[in-house]
C-alpha cells in the first residue's frame, strides 16, 4: 500500500470555491496555475490565505496547489484559507487543536440575502406615501 503524499480538501466562502491541494515541499503557492503574489497582489490577502501555515508553525513546508472559482477576491482567499485548513488537519491530526482554536476549521456561513420581487433590493422599500 502506497503512502499518502497529497492532501486535498474543499473550501467555501460566499459564491467561491476553492479546491486544495497540499504536498509537502518548499512552500509554493499556485492559484489557477499563478504564483500567490500574481494572483493576490494586496498583502492583506495573502495574509489572510496563509493564516493557517503560521497558525500550525509549518509556514514553508509545504506546497500548495488551488483551483478556484467564483465570487470575489476576498472570497475567494477565505475559501482558500478554509481549505489549506482542512487539509492540514487531513495532513496531522495534531494540527486539529491550534485550527480549531484560531477559528480557522469553521465554515462561515453568511450569504448574500436573495433579492424579493416588489422591492428594490433584498430589504429596502420603496418609499412610502401617505397620500
Amino acid at each position: 500500500m502506497a503512502t499518502v503524499t497529497q492532501y486535498s480538501a474543499v473550501g467555501r466562502r460566499k459564491t467561491s470555491t476553492a479546491r486544495i491541494y497540499l504536498r509537502p515541499g518548499s512552500g509554493s503557492v499556485l492559484i489557477n496555475r499563478r504564483p500567490l503574489d500574481q494572483y493576490f497582489p494586496m498583502e492583506v490577502r495573502q495574509r489572510t490565505l496563509l493564516a493557517p501555515f503560521r497558525v500550525t508553525d509549518t509556514l514553508g513546508s509545504y506546497d500548495v496547489v488551488v483551483n478556484v472559482h467564483g465570487g470575489g477576491l476576498t472570497g475567494q482567499a477565505e475559501a482558500i484559507r478554509l481549505g489549506i485548513a482542512r487539509a492540514l488537519q487531513k495532513a496531522g491530526e495534531d494540527f486539529r487543536k491550534p485550527l480549531r482554536d484560531a477559528g480557522l476549521l469553521t465554515r462561515d456561513p453568511r450569504m448574500v440575502e436573495r433579492k424579493k420581487y416588489g422591492r428594490p433590493k433584498a430589504r429596502k422599500r420603496f418609499q412610502f406615501s401617505k397620500r
